[in-house]
């Protein structure tokens, strides 16, 4: 998570991309290693018990979260016209073909990061380029998250249900990727504020709440789904493609334009679409409370249902006497989470310093920024994650004409 600068004029810089910034990058590297070659190793576990079918689904979340992740990155190199040194056209594509292209991402960050932090005066061309890389790499491991993690967290949580035993590493690996879900979404976070003129870095205080607010609600979705994949596997996959094309149309209607190329913007649309189905994710500018306030009541009340299901087909419990507690537990997360969700947006959102400018640089919208950097940019922007930043903390500029600063209300993410 690089830090920001305060500086005056131009959009989302950094001046300083630390040490600390640099070792999150390495630590980052390192964990999708350590998650890649786990993967590997519960897939071959499965297979040699001789549950194909679970190894299989395992190979199948990490494909497909890869294939996606490989796009992704290979078309931003595709549209971005300030990379350094990139290989030719060939050599990047047999790269991402051979699924390497998210690491040799995370290279080049640790490159760059590190004649950055060893440079005494490093320009600040350079320090923006740091940045630049550390919010694609960002963004990657935020669609892994919920591509591949968030999914097989679910299975794994299924099949401990359904054999009413935990293994060693299916214990550890539940845990680790709970705290993995909630630590991208803070990370993701994180890199959103970059882009504001002031209070851009999460405090300790906020920091802990949004973390906690995210895994309290995921937790029970995720437990909710398990239940229902474990009484009804032939229909979890209706139900998900169901809520699926649901989002879909509903990030549709609200006019996304994320990627370069229009044709390119439906896997945006299907891959938001999937983390939607687990939590809330903003992509549209505006005023998100209601938007926000439809998803979550949406949300609750199909992972009651599918809660419901479980326990009305399996009542009385005999050998799971442990759940009912733990459905009650669940409920309390969802309310505790929402509750320390408007707590968060009401005392813990960033304020906005609002500035009316005559111009704007081209990723700026008709009615202006309040709250963000604007003018000309000696370093570069990561237009993607601008964008984002832009729908998650943006201010109205008549409001700002009205009030000259104000604290954004609205639930974004």
């Amino acid at each position: 998570m690089a830090g920001s600068g305060h500086g005056s004029g131009g959009p989302p810089l950094s001046s300083h991309y630390r040490y600390l910034d640099l070792l999150f990058a390495l630590l980052g590297a390192a964990a999708f290693l350590a998650d890649l070659l786990a993967d590997l190793w519960v897939a071959s576990s499965y297979m040699q018990a001789g549950h194909c079918l679970w190894g299989g689904l395992v190979l199948a979340l990490l494909c497909l979260s890869s294939l996606v992740m490989q796009f992704f990155s290979w078309a931003w190199y595709q549209t971005d016209d300030i990379e350094q040194d990139l290989p030719s056209g060939c050599c990047l594509a047999l790269v991402h073909l051979l699924q390497l292209g998210y690491l040799y991402r995370c290279f080049r960050m640790l490159r760059v990061g590190w004649r950055v932090c060893r440079a005494e005066t490093a320009p600040q061309q350079e320090q923006g380029y740091a940045v630049f890389l550390s919010h694609d790499i960002s963004m990657l491991r935020l669609f892994e998250t919920f591509l591949e993690s968030t999914p097989q967290l679910t299975l794994a949580l299924s099949i401990v249900l359904h054999t009413n035993k935990v293994e060693l590493f299916q214990g550890l690996g539940i845990c680790t990727a709970f705290l993995c879900v909630a630590w991208s979404l803070l990370d993701y976070h994180q890199s959103l504020r970059c882009f504001l003129l002031d209070k851009h870095e999460l405090g300790l205080l906020s920091s802990t709440i949004y973390f906690l607010w995210n895994f309290l609600l995921i937790c029970p979705r995720v437990l909710a789904v398990a239940l229902f994949a474990t009484l009804f596997p032939c229909y979890i996959g209706l139900h998900f493609l169901g809520i699926w094309a649901a989002m879909l149309l509903w990030v549709w209607l609200q006019g996304t334009a994320f990627m370069e190329c229009p044709r390119w913007e439906w896997l945006y649309r299907a891959t938001v679409a999937v983390i939607l189905y687990f939590c809330w994710f903003n992509v549209a500018k505006g005023q998100t409370r209601q938007r926000s306030a439809i998803y979550h009541g949406f949300i609750l009340v199909d992972s009651v249902l599918l809660a419901g299901s479980w326990l009305w087909y399996n009542a009385p419990l005999r050998e799971r006497s442990y759940l009912p507690p733990v459905l009650l537990a669940a409920l309390v997360c969802s309310v505790l989470g929402l509750l320390l969700r408007i707590t968060y947006y009401k005392w813990l959102h960033p304020t906005l310093q609002t500035r009316c400018q005559a111009s704007y640089d081209e990723v700026d919208t008709a009615e202006g920024l309040a709250g963000f950097r604007a003018g000309p940019v000696p370093a570069p922007v990561n237009k993607r994650m601008y964008q984002l930043s832009q729908n998650h903390f943006l201010v109205s500029l008549q409001a700002g004409r009205n009030w000259g600063n104000g604290v954004l209300d609205d639930m974004s993410l």
